[in-house]
């Protein structure tokens, strides 16, 4: 069978609700469907449980969060990743801490879904951010799935979560289509993956860049061995697996779609810089700092990582003198 990325995150949403009772679905548009995750589900589940809503992100995230409160286990779609920015007080000051300074005595077990986030042609600056650094910089739970299988498998351990969770897809992975000739099943939060397998340099590659690192390692596995890592979940963040990773080839790549200052590149960059083993110094592709995406297509995509800045990193790492770092006892181990 051939999966999409956004049928795989249809097909999670479905079964959840089948699954669970208590789960539910909030959004503009979500009754038809309009974004594809929720396509079909008002008619199979019903108004009571596929919640069509009014344009007002900061009022139907409320209603969502005190629904959670209560024992629901509403999930939310958000069109447009820069809608985030309106609800973040809600999501970030109030769903993240209610456990926390209740003593575990509420929970919030909310899940934040964005079928689209970072750059669609011609969606311009305010349409095309990647705001998943901001989630994982407080300390909620944030993962960008690469694959459809792992969009289906992330979103249904992020929706039985207890916690709230703010799952990223990709506008560049939805076209995605993967083979699947396995059960679908839920895929636990905060583990790594590992794509493809090398001795020379370690790729962590975030969401959609996934599959350029893969197409990148194959183009020059005539001269380098490119371990191509998928962190999967952005917080938690699997260092346990990267340290690993580390342990095999030594160097470090990584490749963010996001700013780059303050951004999760730079966030693994200093970890692995900390305590983990680099014999080379590592090196980040990221968009520049204070990006805002232009309307035309070629600056936006001119702005966007790409598999020739990769390409020249990968062999610049590679090519650098060995000096080896000392190991030091850090806060992945």
């Amino acid at each position: 069978m051939r999966l999409s990325y956004t049928k795989a995150l249809n097909r999670a949403l479905a079964d959840a609700l089948a699954a669970d009772p208590a789960v539910c679905v909030f959004g503009e548009d979500i009754g038809a469907g309009l974004a594809g995750p929720t396509l079909n589900l008002l008619d199979r589940f019903g108004p009571g449980r596929i919640v069509d809503t009014p344009l007002s992100e900061q009022a139907f995230t409320s209603m969502a969060i005190g629904a959670a409160l209560t024992g629901r286990r509403p999930v939310i779609e958000f069109q447009i990743p820069s809608l985030l920015f309106l609800v973040f007080e809600q999501l970030v000051n109030q769903a993240h801490k209610f456990s926390l300074m209740t003593g575990g005595q509420a929970g919030v077990p909310l899940t934040c879904l964005v079928p689209g986030s970072g750059s669609r042609d011609g969606w311009a600056g305010q349409h095309s951010d990647h705001p998943y650094g901001l989630f994982a910089h407080a300390g909620v739970k944030t993962v960008v799935p690469a694959t459809p299988t792992d969009a289906y498998g992330l979103l249904r351990s992020a929706i039985a979560d207890p916690d709230p969770v703010v799952v990223f897809a990709p506008a560049a992975a939805l076209p995605v289509r993967e083979t699947v000739t396995w059960e679908l099943a839920p895929v636990p939060l905060g583990e790594a993956r590992i794509h493809r397998a090398g001795t020379d340099v370690t790729v962590v590659a975030v969401g959609h860049l996934v599959h350029d690192a893969l197409a990148v390692a194959a183009e020059l596995a005539p001269e380098v061995s490119v371990e191509v890592f998928d962190p999967r979940t952005l917080y938690p963040f699997d260092w346990t697996a990267l340290a690993a990773s580390l342990e095999r080839t030594g160097r470090l790549v990584v490749i963010d779609d996001s700013n780059r200052s303050c951004g999760i590149g730079a966030e693994v960059l200093a970890t692995a810089a900390e305590g983990m083993r680099l014999v080379a110094p590592p090196r980040r592709i990221t968009r520049p700092d204070g990006t805002v995406l232009p309307f035309a297509p070629a600056l936006d995509r001119a702005l966007q990582p790409h598999r020739d800045q990769l390409r020249d990193a990968v062999r610049e790492v590679v090519k650098h003198p060995t000096t080896v770092t000392p190991h030091r006892e850090d806060r992945h181990r």
